[in-house]
Parts: C-alpha cells; sequence; structure tokens
C-alpha cells in the first residue's frame, strides 16, 4: 500500500469517526434538535482550539462497534488556558458506558491531572450499557475513582444535558459542580421503574425536572439554553485558578480607587426601619469590580446568596444574607449552599467575603426534622476549616446563632466591619423584650402596649448595637457605608499572603 493510500485510509476513518452513526445518527439528532458532542464541545472552548484524542477508538472483537465507543474526549483552551473536556454522544449506543468509553474518559482524568487542567464533563447518556453487563459497571467504578486524585486539586464541572439516568448521576455529581439546561433531567430510576417497582406515579419532570434538582441542590445552576449554559462555565471557570498550586486570574485591577457615586448610595441604602426589607444584590453590585457578579446556585434557598466577585481584579467568593427572602434567615437547605460554596472556594485559594443581615436560625419543626443542627454544624465547621482570608461585613441584623456562623471573628474572620445601622445580639427586640420585660409590660396594665414600645427602643438603642460589639474588639472597625468597598480591598491586600499551619492528620470529620 503507498504512502497516499495509506493517507487515504486515515481520512477515511477519521470522517466516519467524526458521525460513527452515520445518517440515521444525524436525522436522531435533527429530530431532536440536538449540537453534536463536538458542537457542544466548540461551545464551551475557545475556537479553533479544541484537539481530539482517542477519535479512532472502538470496541475490539465486535464487528457492530462504532468509532468512538459514545464519547468525544480532548482538550482544548478556555480564555487561553487548558481545559480537559468529554462529551458523550447521544447517537452511538444513548452515550452509555463502554470498555472504550471508560478507558477515553479515565485516560483524559488522568492527563488532566498530570498537565494540571480543569475537567469539563458534557454529560447526555442513558447510563450503563445494559449489553456490557459488569463491564460497564466496571468502569463507572474506575471513573469514580479517576475522580477523587483531581476533587480539591483542579476545577471539575459536570454540564447536564437531555435525561441522565443512573451511574450517569452519580459520576457528575461527584464533580464539583452541576450544572444543567432547563430542558434537561437527572434521576436514579426513571417514572417507569419507579411506577412498576414501589407503584408510586410521577412525572419526568417532577422527579428530576433541572429547576426541581437546583431546588433541592443537586444542581448548581440552570441556564436557558446550552449557549447560555456553556458561557456560564466559561465564565466560573475565568473565577478559578487551573489547579490549587497556582492562584485564579487577575482581571483589570486598580479599578476606581477613590469614593464613587456608586459608593455613596450605600450610604442610604439601608431602609430607616427594621422591618422593611431592601434588595442585597443592590449592595453586592455597589461593593465589588464592575458590579460583577456571578451566582452560584441561584436557583435554591433563596434567603442566601452565593457567588463569586472581584476585588482590584481578585476574585472573591461572596455569601450574603437576602432580606427580601424569609427575612434573611437561615435554614437547612441555605447551611448546605453555603458550606459547598465555602469549600470551593478554600479548595482554590479564593478569598471569602460574607455581607450580613440575618434575624437568626430558621425555627420550626420541619426545619429540626430537615436536620438543620447537623447541616448548620457543617456550615460552621466548613468555615472554621477554611484557611483563606475571610472578611464580614455586618450591614443591619446580626442576630442569635446566625452572629456566630456568618463569619464573626470567634469563628475565625481575619477582619470584621459593621456599618452604623448593624444590630448585634442575641435575638431582635421585640423577642428580647418579651422574654427581658415582660413583668413591667404586665404591671403597667393598659399602658402595656407604651411601655414595650418605650423598651424596644431602648434595646435598639442601647442593646442592639455596633458599638458594645466594637467595644470588646469582636468588631474591628464600625465604618462608613460608602468606604466598604475601599476596605474590603486593602483587608484583602492585607491579607494576600496569610497562611494556616495544620495540626498533622489524615483529614477532619466534617460533619455528615
Amino acid at each position: 500500500m503507498t504512502t497516499a493510500e495509506k493517507l487515504s485510509q486515515l481520512r477515511k476513518r477519521l470522517e466516519l469517526s467524526q458521525e460513527p452513526a452515520g445518517e440515521q445518527g444525524i436525522a436522531k439528532r435533527a429530530r431532536k434538535g440536538l449540537p453534536s458532542a463536538r458542537d457542544r464541545i466548540n461551545m464551551l472552548l475557545d475556537k479553533g482550539t479544541f484537539v481530539e484524542m482517542g477519535a479512532l477508538c472502538k470496541q475490539p472483537g465486535d464487528p457492530d462497534a462504532l468509532y468512538g465507543d459514545g464519547v468525544v474526549t480532548g482538550h482544548g483552551r478556555v480564555d487561553g488556558r487548558p481545559v480537559a473536556v468529554f462529551s458523550h454522544d447521544q447517537t452511538v449506543f444513548g452515550g452509555t458506558v463502554g470498555e472504550m468509553f471508560g478507558r477515553k474518559v479515565k485516560a483524559l482524568y488522568d492527563w488532566a491531572a498530570t498537565i494540571g487542567c480543569p475537567v469539563v464533563g458534557i454529560n447526555d447518556s442513558g447510563g450503563a450499557r445494559v449489553q456490557d453487563a459488569v463491564t460497564s459497571l466496571a468502569w463507572y467504578a474506575n471513573l469514580g475513582r479517576a475522580q477523587e486524585p483531581m476533587s480539591g486539586f483542579a476545577p471539575m464541572v459536570s454540564v447536564i444535558l437531555g435525561k441522565c439516568a443512573g451511574g450517569a448521576v452519580y459520576a457528575p455529581i461527584c464533580a464539583d459542580i452541576v450544572v444543567a439546561t432547563e430542558e434537561s433531567y437527572m434521576f436514579l430510576t426513571g417514572p417507569e421503574v419507579i411506577k412498576t417497582v414501589t407503584g408510586e406515579d410521577v412525572s419526568v419532570d417532577e422527579l428530576g425536572g433541572a429547576l426541581n434538582q437546583a431546588v433541592v441542590g443537586n444542581i448548581d445552576h440552570v441556564a436557558k439554553d446550552e449557549p447560555a449554559l456553556f458561557r456560564w462555565v466559561r465564565d466560573y471557570l475565568s473565577y478559578l485558578p487551573s489547579t490549587c498550586n497556582e492562584l485564579p486570574p487577575v482581571v483589570n485591577p486598580g479599578l476606581e480607587p477613590y469614593i464613587t457615586t456608586s459608593d455613596l448610595e450605600l450610604d442610604s441604602i439601608i431602609p430607616d426601619s427594621d422591618n422593611m426589607s431592601y434588595d442585597m444584590y443592590e449592595v453586592l453590585l455597589r461593593l465589588f469590580d464592575d458590579g460583577d457578579f456571578l451566582e452560584f446556585q441561584g436557583q435554591a434557598a433563596l434567603n442566601i446568596i452565593t457567588g463569586f466577585a472581584r476585588v482590584d481584579g481578585r476574585p472573591v467568593g461572596v455569601v450574603a444574607s437576602q432580606p427580601m427572602v424569609l427575612s434573611g434567615a437561615i435554614d437547612a437547605r441555605s447551611c448546605d449552599k453555603a458550606a459547598k460554596f465555602i469549600r470551593i472556594c478554600d479548595a482554590y485559594e479564593i478569598p471569602l467575603v460574607f455581607v450580613v443581615d440575618t434575624p437568626g436560625i430558621l425555627p420550626g419543626v420541619a426545619e429540626e426534622k430537615a436536620g438543620v443542627i447537623k447541616r448548620g454544624g457543617r456550615f460552621i465547621y466548613s468555615y472554621v476549616e477554611a484557611t483563606v482570608p475571610k472578611l464580614t461585613v455586618v450591614v443591619r441584623k446580626s442576630y442569635g446563632g446566625a452572629y456566630a456562623v456568618m463569619g464573626s471573628k470567634q469563628l475565625g474572620a481575619d477582619m470584621n466591619f459593621a456599618w452604623p445601622t448593624a444590630r448585634i445580639a442575641v435575638m431582635g427586640a421585640e423577642g428580647a423584650i418579651g422574654i427581658m420585660g415582660r413583668k413591667q409590660i404586665e404591671a403597667a396594665g393598659e399602658n402595656g402596649p407604651a411601655v414595650r414600645k418605650a423598651l424596644i427602643d431602648w434595646y435598639n438603642a442601647n442593646i442592639a448595637t455596633p458599638w458594645t460589639a466594637a467595644e470588646r474588639g469582636y468588631i474591628d472597625a464600625v465604618i462608613e457605608p460608602s468606604t466598604t468597598r475601599l476596605e474590603i480591598r486593602h483587608a484583602l491586600n492585607m491579607l494576600r499572603d496569610k497562611k494556616v499551619a495544620r495540626l498533622p492528620k489524615k483529614h477532619t470529620l466534617i460533619v455528615l
């Protein structure tokens, strides 16, 4: 065979590998209105940077085997930085996992660990390949082992598209984050199996719809469509380093080094009445570079806000109360949301900024049954364990146990600021006076309401203030709201080289 013939043979094989299922596969995608596995990769990566690995892999000894074995693997760049990526091919065995599929993805994880770069998995799979029996299950287990060394070393993102079931959700959930489109689904067992086994009748949307899964915390971001989702993933990666041994990228440092008109608006943003709400996003918009904020788990536990911003060009993780939802009270789900976010930030050396306005831990039987004690403990433990720079700004209420968990100095915050509008106490005035002033109010008879109001006013003026906390050193400074952006910048610059020595041990026992 001549060299020209060998080149011709190569080109034919590579051409076939691009559409292993042929015209039938193309038609299947067209009916569903889906992009190809490679189209999805190209939506993620910088244009023209994708380099495929394993295009000619297929199951040996099987005359019906197709190139790729249901997955496209390779690497490229996002904002010029290397990223490893795999994408399930729904047209080949439904994107299910077979031996060569498993080998390709395992090799990609190993390559990413060697190079030191993130892994993005684009999942659109029916799960285990039934006809491969235990072989498929074995490779799922191998992929689980491949993910563990990467966890906390380099970012891992799971993208859920289509309907992912069984092992096709266990592997993604072990990544750092899981993201999906609104039209995507994830569940262990589908509605048909559930009805057969348990008799329960449930719709596919109720069971595994992306928005429903986001509410319970299994999905960290839901986008309208695939282009929007891949833009979000690109933005997410821009806030993270390639590995834990590097620092995140710096973008446009030195912006607005003086107090601006936007800063001055903070001086009047908190309502005079404690019972009036305001939108915490309006505060966050004015605290960080260019008002940029990439929200994390924005569809879950809306009483707490988590997301990424930049200070002086450097990424920070933000955890903030949202007074417009449950008055900013902390519940079980918000504890899980905050704990996960804190651990991601700490793993990749991203400082934490807490912005606090919370009346406390949400009371109630439902919360106790939901495990708020353990989940609150997990929140506390995650914060204590984090060694990155940690700042807290109390803008209004900081009561009870929520004072402690929301970045208190005693829990390990490096710098704590408060606005003059801050109220720091065991509980709010109404509850406190109900306990402390009960006898006085009862003794006042008809004047009881007036006495109660006077006691509440006294409590707010003398007890629930930032001054007591500042006098005792629990707050480092009471600051004008308009100076907050610059105070955060100065503090983080000072803390940039912070190091924490740990006692030698295998690992901590986080509350689970």
